[in-house]
């Protein structure tokens, strides 16, 4: 492009650039009504998302929401070392007999007089629930995401099946087959697992064939050209290319699946879930909150876990901004 010099400091456009300028003025005014339109209708679905949902509140939302802290102001225990005592299950010098202040009872004796306090114990059971049902649910996604993959089994019966086992599996949020596992297999952990395993498989299996889409296929192209069979090119040309992203996926799923547990434990799931529904459905103050800072105190310490094993499997490179 040519420019026209017009006085110090200042340059013309040419004809050719003008009339580029021009078109990209057009595209930048067409690109902003586009945007201002395109949230403008997300508003208007938002706002008559709003109201359909307070409309069919039954304690109308809006009009309770002056009134949102009272529950907070008003559910206070007798003083703050009540949760801490609470949450070490030591005796309370508000005991009563009641089990509101009889923190002591739910003790988890290992040997002699050292005892686990019961919400450790239940966010162990928890996190026990989280891990074993990430654990198989990658292992069983692991096995049959590279059957769901384009690049490697094309698009044939196998690929379309397993890609519709993964959506089914996924289809069910873990709260509803939970309920429905618990009616099956009775109130307990079990059910949790395989209520957060069913999903698992199904979540980690889609995240799992798109990292496999995704791989460098000239090492497979290397291993074909020689005579390898497919699980030889499965194996050597495309697990060592997708493992650490398998494993970064994994971790983050156990994130998820630990806060699924805590909610699946309200349905009868059992762990940290369940003690806490019982506690503030019972007015507990003191327990309640104590179980929300175990709660908030273990998620922290699962996401720094997570996300320094992350760093470690694929690389400093990756966290650093720009890399």
């Amino acid at each position: 492009m040519t420019t026209i010099d017009a006085g110090p400091g200042r340059e013309e456009l040419s004809e050719a650039g003008r009339t580029i300028h021009r078109h990209y003025r057009q595209l930048l005014r067409t690109r902003r009504i586009y945007t201002a339109l395109g949230l403008g209708g997300v508003a208007v679905l938002l706002f008559f998302a709003l109201w359909f949902a307070n409309d069919n509140n039954a304690g109308k939302f809006f009009d309770r929401l002056p009134y949102f802290f009272d529950f907070f102001i008003h559910f206070q225990p007798d003083d703050p070392f009540e949760i801490v005592r609470a949450l070490f299950d030591l005796p309370s010098p508000y005991a009563d007999g009641s089990l509101k202040y009889d923190y002591e009872e739910g003790r988890i004796y290992l040997f002699g007089d050292f005892y686990l306090p019961e919400y450790f114990y239940q966010m162990l059971v928890t996190i026990n629930i989280a891990v074993c049902a990430t654990m198989a649910g990658a292992a069983i996604a692991f096995a049959l995401c590279f059957f769901a993959a384009t690049n490697l089994v094309g698009a044939g019966p196998v690929r379309f099946l397993v890609r519709r086992i993964f959506e089914l599996l996924r289809a069910f949020p873990e709260i509803v087959i939970a309920g429905l596992l618990v009616a099956i297999l009775s109130i307990g952990p079990l059910a949790a697992v395989v209520a957060i395993l069913v999903h698992t498989i199904g979540a980690l299996g889609k995240l799992f064939f798109e990292v496999v889409e995704n791989a460098d296929m000239k090492p497979d192209e290397g291993l074909r050209s020689v005579g390898a069979t497919w699980l030889e090119r499965v194996r050597y040309a495309m697990v060592p290319q997708v493992l650490p992203n398998f494993v970064s996926y994994a971790l983050l799923r156990t994130e998820i699946n630990v806060r699924a547990s805590t909610i699946i434990g309200a349905v009868g799931g059992g762990g940290i879930g369940e003690v806490f529904r019982l506690s503030l459905s019972r007015d507990h103050a003191a327990k309640t909150y104590a179980i929300i800072i175990l709660l908030f105190a273990t998620i922290l310490l699962i996401d720094w876990l997570s996300g320094w094993l992350r760093q470690k499997l694929v690389g400093n490179a990756a966290f650093q901004f720009g890399a």
